[in-house]
């Protein structure tokens, strides 16, 4: 039995996955910002659940605390960094940050390392982290302007997190799989969702038309696919620091991503950021 800690479980594929999950016998943890949605997610997939507000990172500390109190000793077996979205203008969050990156990128950063403890009590605990292909197409990033105050798209922003996703994951392998921990980002296939909703992005337009209906994939399939990674072997099912299109080992990233010197970069910014030791 796995201790499964999935984040944006709320709505969408994180919602989707935990559902599939209800009769795996795994324990289950599901956080969301909807305290009436989440609620009833855990209801569902007979989980524990827990709420935060990802653009607060205060949030994000007393969630750290409060799953590290509710696993003990036992630990996480999986965490998967779910939560996330495209949002409209540049807006700062109570923390200082864009939006976009910190909901995005900043507050798994932090809720990741806050978990350590619980993710290397073990060996073979896995963290997966929903990226999108947008990372490609929108993404790039500059260390000195994460928060793109230069010049801001809500793609732009998008794609940047999403980028840091995959640097992140690269991060992690570097750095902890000697330990016992594995990694992974992917693209959960273009789900039809309410993503885009609240955003002023031209992928808005796509997700909530009509013809968004017969381009877009389910979201019980992309549910599946986040199953795939959690119930996965870490190096058998999928290799640890690599990017995946759905569940297709893929090559296909930003040339960013290839760069080792930016991923430290990121990592060590980042930690600045969010007030943790840099190392």
């Amino acid at each position: 039995m796995k201790t499964i800690v999935i984040t944006g479980a709320s709505d969408g594929i994180g919602a989707a996955a935990a559902r599939q999950l209800t009769s795996s016998g795994h324990r289950l943890i599901v956080v969301g910002r909807s305290v009436e949605k989440t609620r009833a997610v855990a209801a569902d997939a007979g989980a524990e659940w827990f709420t935060a507000d990802f653009a607060r990172l205060d949030d994000v500390r007393e969630l750290a605390t409060t799953i590290a109190d509710a696993v003990g000793d036992d630990g996480i077996d999986v965490l998967a960094n779910n939560a996330g979205g495209i949002f409209g203008d540049r807006t700062p969050t109570v923390d200082g940050h864009e939006k976009t990156f910190q909901v995005n990128h900043l507050a798994p950063f932090l809720l990741t390392n806050l978990l350590m403890p619980q993710l290397l009590v073990g060996s073979g605990a896995a963290v997966i982290n929903t990226s999108s292909v947008g990372h490609r197409l929108f993404g790039h990033l500059d260390v000195d302007d994460l928060d793109n105050s230069r010049k801001y798209s809500a793609n732009k922003a998008y794609g940047d997190a999403k980028l840091a996703n995959v640097l992140f994951t690269r991060s992690l392998h570097t750095k902890f799989h000697a330990a016992g921990l594995s990694s992974v980002a992917f693209h959960p296939g273009t789900v039809r969702t309410n993503f885009a909703a609240d955003s002023s992005s031209v992928m808005r337009l796509v997700y909530q038309s009509f013809l968004g209906r017969f381009l877009l994939t389910g979201v019980e399939e992309g549910g599946s696919v986040l199953r795939w990674f959690i119930e996965g072997t870490p190096d058998q099912t999928w290799f640890s620091g690599a990017y995946y299109d759905e569940r297709t080992l893929s090559n296909r990233v930003n040339p960013q991503v290839d760069d080792a010197e930016l991923a430290e970069a990121l990592w060590q910014k980042s930690a600045e950021l969010v007030g943790i030791p840099v190392g």
